[in-house]
């Protein structure tokens, strides 16, 4: 059975910093592709970034690319959403996903993979 539990999220000054968290079992993370995808209420779930199960490699949205960094520890089977230069349309719930393939297709898919965590929130504000 595969979870995803995301945590780390909170309230943060706009230029600021935060390092979101994903504790995975049921897969190993770096044999499967994982995202990050972050959802405002009302609208439509958007993904954000990519790292391929295959070889590694990161793949970003326009809207957070250079500012936001997706990383994986393979001995604690955790991925990482390092996301700096914060703004306040950054404020929303952020998710943790995979599809449970290696390959990481098109950043946008990452926003409809099967699994999902139930989210953190994430509050851009001054």
């Amino acid at each position: 059975q595969v979870q995803l539990v995301e945590s780390g999220g909170g309230l943060v000054q706009p230029g600021g910093s935060l390092t979101l968290s994903c504790a995975v079992s049921g897969l190993t993370v770096n044999s499967y592709a994982m995202g990050w995808a972050r959802q405002v209420a009302g609208k439509e779930r958007e993904g954000l970034a990519c790292i391929s199960g295959v070889d590694g490699s990161a793949w970003y949205a326009a809207s957070v690319k250079g500012r936001f960094t997706i990383s994986r520890d393979n001995a604690k089977n955790i991925v990482y959403l390092q996301m700096d230069s914060l703004k306040a349309e950054d404020t929303a719930t952020y998710y943790c996903t995979s599809d449970g393939l290696a390959g990481c297709g098109v950043v946008s898919d990452v926003a409809s993979y099967e699994y999902k965590g139930p989210g953190t929130q994430v509050t851009v504000s001054s």
